[in-house]
């Protein structure tokens, strides 16, 4: 689940659980609101625990050697 999907799901939760006051053939969407918005934050913390493993930092040990290029020109122009 992404960035994206968790706080989607965060919104509608908190849709359902603050502004709606209805209930739906004995479901009550406080409820399922609670739940939507559960399932969002822990989408975001498992989110960021994924992305947080893959920005490692990777060093070398042995430093980087740099060459300088040197540029050869020609007296004449070519023809």
């Amino acid at each position: 689940m992404g960035i994206g999907t968790s706080i989607f799901l965060i919104a509608v939760g908190a849709i359902l659980t603050f502004a709606l006051d209805a209930n739906i053939g004995g479901v009550s969407l406080d409820v399922v609101g609670w739940i939507l918005m559960a399932a969002g934050v822990l989408g975001l913390i498992m989110t960021a625990l994924v992305w947080g493993r893959r920005r490692e930092v990777v060093t070398t040990a042995e430093p980087v050697e740099y060459r300088r290029v040197e540029e050869r020109r020609d007296t004449a122009p070519p023809l």
